[in-house]
């Protein structure tokens, strides 16, 4: 896998979805599909993505299979979001300072 594979699989909003639901506990497929406007075959081909980069895994139970998020590949995304956390922090104080000064 790819380093740019995680952020590829992120930058499409219907897998961040998914992902999100995903947060909240296990799905089949099918409970996922239900919660878009999109045709099946295109959820699968998105959990497909989620599968190939590690982000979700699938449990077979009997004739459905369970979706579980896998949050570790995330990890590099917060390593690579870590440097811009100072740059917020200090903006936000910044902000901070001028609305006090205001009040």
């Amino acid at each position: 896998m790819a380093e740019d594979d995680v952020f590829l699989a992120l930058a499409n909003p219907i897998r961040r979805r998914l992902l999100r639901l995903l947060a909240e506990g296990p799905r089949t497929a099918g409970d996922l599909a239900n919660q878009f406007e999109l045709s099946r075959p295109a959820i699968a081909e998105h959990l497909q993505v989620l599968r190939r980069v590690a982000l979700v895994r699938d449990v077979p139970s009997g004739r459905q299979r369970h979706y579980h998020l896998n949050a570790e590949p995330l990890a590099q995304v917060g390593d690579w979001l870590h440097p811009f956390e100072r740059f917020w922090r200090e903006r936000l104080r910044s902000l901070a300072d001028v609305a006090e000064e205001e009040t």
